[in-house]
């Protein structure tokens, strides 16, 4: 009842997926039409793909709080990580046509968890689905709402863009992958994501700097947060991460390194990442990041790599 009586005009609020008709939202820049039949690199139409919307107690404690965030899992993917800990939803070859939701659905989710206590909205996966997030956003303001919004994303993103959701997102969750073009290449399939990568979080360190404003809730309302999985047999790439961050960025800026890898079926017999990440590995990094000066973060325990595993043929992946 709520939505029929606030928002009067729906097609008006779908205005941004024309942008989809040609679509360069992305640094894949494929130019699809997803109106059509022929998609782009994420195989992803014009719908709101979204595998999941659930209450998610994830890895930093001021993005989840007590009570959690309210996570939007789109499906696909602009990257293929072929160790992918969502990869039931990520793997651009999987049918999304279960994930299509009308906009009222998708709103009457998030509603839902927002009234359960929830005060925070997470786009997970979110850099081929733009215009989507902004219709989610704006729909949720018209109505009223005004969750903190968070960014959660892998860093494979245009400056432009980024620019242009400026005043609409208040906490970029970024991953910092790599900087090593061979791994970029052959594990995610992004051989310029370094360029690209680099980029995109200097200009949210530019929207953002280094300061993470945290609410009485113990809640990020405002920042940068940027993220780095350490993987098994590569703590030089890792490394090499942390110092381009202090060189080029900031020590200031918050830190949240992860241990908490683990081999999926699809990587069991590779060389490095069939392996679960060594306590000695994650120590050298752990020890480099101290020594060049970072203060504010997370680390992980070492265990913590069973932990987070989702399966999102549950209505809860994480539970």
């Amino acid at each position: 009842m709520y939505l029929k009586n606030n928002i009067t005009d729906w097609d008006l609020l779908l205005e941004p997926l024309k942008e989809l008709e040609n679509c360069n939202i992305c640094p894949r820049n494929c130019g699809a039409n997803r109106f059509s039949d022929k998609l782009g690199y994420c195989k992803s139409d014009a719908s709101f793909n979204i595998a999941s919307v659930c209450i998610h107690k994830g890895e930093e404690p001021v993005i989840s709080g007590k009570q959690g965030i309210c996570n939007i899992f789109f499906s696909h993917c602009n990257m293929q990580c072929i160790y992918c800990q969502n990869y039931q939803i990520s793997h651009n070859k999987n049918n999304t046509s279960k994930h299509r939701l009308a906009l009222k659905e998708v709103i009457k989710k998030i509603i839902i968890i927002l009234d359960s206590g929830c005060n925070s909205i997470g786009f997970v996966s979110p850099s081929h689905f733009i215009p989507q997030v902004k219709i989610i956003i704006n729909t949720l303001h018209k109505l009223g709402r005004y969750p903190i919004v968070v960014f959660n994303t892998n860093s494979y993103d245009k400056v432009a863009i980024l620019k242009d959701l400026q005043g609409l997102v208040d906490v970029y969750l970024a991953d910092f992958k790599y900087l090593d073009k061979v791994m970029s290449k052959e594990y995610s399939d992004t051989p310029n994501y370094s360029e690209i990568a680099t980029r995109a979080i200097k200009e949210m360190y530019r929207q953002k700097k280094s300061v993470l404003r945290i609410n009485n809730r113990g809640e990020a309302e405002s920042g940068l947060i940027i993220r780095h999985l350490v993987l098994p047999g590569h703590i030089d790439n890792s490394i090499d991460i942390l110092r381009f961050i202090a060189k080029e960025i900031s020590t200031s800026v918050y830190i949240s390194l992860m241990s908490q890898y683990y081999p999926t079926e699809r990587v069991k017999k590779h060389k490095f990442l069939g392996n679960v990440l060594k306590v000695d590995e994650y120590n050298k990094v752990v020890k480099k990041m101290k020594l060049l000066g970072f203060t504010n973060g997370w680390i992980q325990n070492i265990d913590s790599n069973s932990r987070y595993m989702p399966n999102f043929k549950k209505n809860n992946p994480f539970e």
